[in-house]
C-alpha cells in the first residue's frame, strides 16, 4: 500500500518489546516516518538515537523523556505500554488533538470506559490484538460458535512469555467474548478460569479459558470446539512481534482524517 506522504508516528515504551519493534518497523517502512519516540523519565534509553537503539543506522530522532516533547509534528501515536501510562498518553494527545493506537491489555472496565470518554474528542483504535491473522481467527471463532451447537465443550488456550503481567491475554478474552457472542449467551455467566480440585462434571454451555507462561513465547492461541467423536480446533501461533506491529502500522493509516471516535481491528481491515 502505497500512501500520498508518509503516516508521521510517535512510538510510546521505546525501549519495550514492541516499543523497539516499532521502531525498527517504521524506520524501514517508506510508508511511515518516525516523528519521535518516547520513555519514561530517567529511563537510560532517554536522549539515545532511536535507530541506534534497535541496531539500525542512525535516525537523526532522540528518545524523549515525554510524550509531550515528542507529539507535536506527530499524526498517529502508537502505544503498547501499561494501562497507567496509556491513559497519562491519552489525555495528551486530547490536549494536542492527535489520534492513538492503543495495544495495551490488561485494561480494566473502568479505565476502558474513560478511553471510550477521550474517543469523543480524538479518533482512536483500541483492539486486544492487533495481528491480522488474530483478527480473521476472532472472526472464525464467531462463526464456528453459530454452527456448532452446545453440545460442543469449548476450551481456550493461551501461552505467553515469563514476563507478560496480566492473564489470561486480552485475546484469550476476547476470543471467549466473540464465542459467547456467536452463542448468544453472557461470557460473564459462562467463563471458567481454570480448574482444580473436585469439581465435577463440565457445566454444559461453560467455556474454558487458560493462561500458560514461560519462557520467551511471543503468543499461542487455541480455541478447541469439542464434541462426542470430533474436535474443531482454531489456532494462532506467532513467531515475532512483526505481526502485532503491522497491524498497529496499518491501525496508524487507517487513523488519518478519521472523526474523533473508538474504532476496531475489524474495522481497519474491513472484515
Amino acid at each position: 500500500m502505497a500512501l500520498k506522504s508518509p503516516t508521521k508516528v510517535v512510538i510510546a515504551g521505546a525501549d519495550g518489546k514492541m516499543g523497539r519493534t516499532l521502531i525498527s518497523m517504521a524506520l524501514r517502512d517508506p510508508n511511515v516516518k518516525l516523528a519521535g519516540a518516547f520513555e519514561t523519565p530517567r529511563h537510560p534509553a532517554c536522549k539515545q538515537d532511536a535507530g541506534l537503539l534497535v541496531g539500525l543506522p542512525e535516525a537523526g530522532i532522540l528518545i524523549s523523556d515525554s510524550l509531550e516533547a515528542a507529539i507535536k509534528t506527530a499524526q498517529v501515536v502508537i502505544d503498547f505500554t501499561s494501562p497507567k501510562a496509556t491513559l497519562r498518553n491519552v489525555k495528551t494527545c486530547v490536549k494536542y488533538k492527535k489520534a492513538i493506537v492503543i495495544g495495551t491489555t490488561g485494561l480494566t472496565a473502568k479505565e476502558t470506559k474513560e478511553i471510550k470518554k477521550h474517543a469523543k474528542k480524538i479518533p482512536i483504535v483500541m483492539a486486544p490484538n492487533m495481528s491480522v491473522g488474530v483478527n480473521v481467527l476472532f472472526q472464525l471463532a464467531f462463526l464456528l460458535s453459530t454452527t456448532l451447537g452446545d453440545e460442543y465443550d469449548v476450551e481456550i488456550v493461551e501461552a505467553h512469555h515469563r514476563y507478560k503481567k496480566d492473564a489470561p491475554s486480552g485475546t484469550a478474552l476476547e476470543l471467549a467474548k466473540r464465542v459467547a457472542d456467536g452463542r448468544k449467551i453472557d461470557i460473564s455467566h459462562s467463563s471458567v478460569y481454570g480448574r482444580k480440585g473436585v469439581i465435577g462434571a463440565r457445566k454444559k454451555g461453560a467455556i474454558g479459558i487458560h493462561a500458560v507462561r514461560g519462557g520467551d513465547v511471543v503468543g499461542e492461541h487455541t480455541v478447541a470446539f469439542m464434541a462426542d467423536g470430533e474436535r474443531v480446533e482454531l489456532a494462532h501461533r506467532a513467531s515475532s512481534r512483526d505481526a502485532f506491529g503491522r497491524g498497529a502500522i496499518l491501525a496508524s493509516h487507517y487513523l488519518r482524517g478519521k472523526r474523533p471516535g473508538l474504532y476496531n481491528m475489524r474495522q481497519v481491515l474491513m472484515l
